[in-house]
């Protein structure tokens, strides 16, 4: 699963969210949800696999944090796509200063 897929789950974002915070135990995430722990272990293991979070033992805890550079990816995508839409927009409103498009 790739970052997009990853991302996609609203639970999934706001662990992201969380996390932006610093690390934090599967427990402490889970307590801010009304979805089973099993759901948001399984949610950690999805945002683990795609890379997005980094896991590390701590005891008898596992920690989770946030791989920003990870989140690239989606960050370039957005940027070429505020480029992408900023074009789209100049044109338009080109030809609406120009009277294009009139009746």
């Amino acid at each position: 699963m790739d970052v997009f897929e990853a991302l996609g789950a609203p639970h999934r974002r706001a662990i992201v969210e969380l996390l932006g915070d610093g690390e934090s135990t599967a427990g402490q995430i889970a307590s801010h949800f009304s979805i089973s722990r099993p759901a948001i272990s399984q949610h950690l293991g999805v945002l683990v696999d795609a890379g997005v979070l980094h896991v590390r033992a701590a005891g008898r805890e596992r920690r989770y944090s946030l791989r920003t550079e990870s989140l690239a990816e989606v960050e370039n995508w957005l940027e070429s796509q505020r480029v992408r839409w900023a074009c789209v927009l100049d044109r338009l409103s080109e030809a609406m200063d120009s009277g294009e498009g009139e009746r």
